[in-house]
């Protein structure tokens, strides 16, 4: 699989190669440097660690800075890639050039939050009458039994905390590959705010 983190900064309009207008959003590459390797033999999985965005010194305690290299800055995020396709090796950097040729990606990152909703805003129900004194507009309505088991089941669709979870938008298009800027041109939905970070892959359905 491959795949590297990259920080969502936006969105934009390009012309791709027919001279259509096409509305992207903007994945900025920082350098990923490779952190450690695993192998089948002595870990029991194939698997590159990469790391982005450098720690000021004394922000890093003693544990946390013991898992990368001495020539190695520590890394505020670092993230796990399993079967990762190219050779590499500890130290390298890695950039946008990795998803050359490459035609559509997946795309993963925490959704934003939009705090404690209720059952309409949250699982578009459709709620009550809206006349006067039906005096059930916007509620979920009955959730237990009156009988054996007399309970609220787990994952009953209620009121709760909405969004700011893991999400991932599958096969969408790799417009166009900024090697200059190391930019990535995605034209579909990718989660997150921001500045937030994302990882994106090589689509694993296309």
């Amino acid at each position: 699989m491959l795949g590297l983190m990259a920080k969502k900064v936006g969105m934009t309009q390009i012309f791709d190669a027919d001279g259509n207008l096409v509305p992207v959003t903007v994945l900025r590459i920082d350098p990923n440097v490779v952190i450690a390797q695993k192998t089948e033999e002595k870990d029991g999985y194939a698997a590159v660690t990469l790391g982005v965005d450098d720690m000021k010194p004394q922000r890093v305690s003693k544990p946390y800075g013991g898992q990368f290299p001495e020539n190695i800055t520590p890394k505020k995020r670092i993230r796990e890639f399993r079967d990762f396709e190219k050779e590499v090796a500890v130290g390298d950097s890695l950039g946008v050039d990795l998803f050359e040729g490459i035609r559509y990606v997946d795309v993963t990152g925490v959704s934003k939050g939009k705090g404690f909703q209720g059952v309409v805003r949250r699982y578009k129900f459709g709620g009550g009458r809206r006349t006067h004194g039906s005096k059930f507009h916007r509620e979920p309505g009955g959730t237990g039994q009156s009988t054996y088991p007399g309970k609220t089941f787990k994952n009953v669709k209620l009121p709760g905390h909405m969004g700011n979870e893991q999400v991932t938008t599958l096969s969408i298009r790799l417009v166009q590959v900024d090697k200059e800027k190391q930019l990535l041109m995605i034209r579909g939905s990718v989660p997150g705010i921001n500045k937030g970070l994302v990882v994106v892959r090589a689509a694993v359905k296309r």
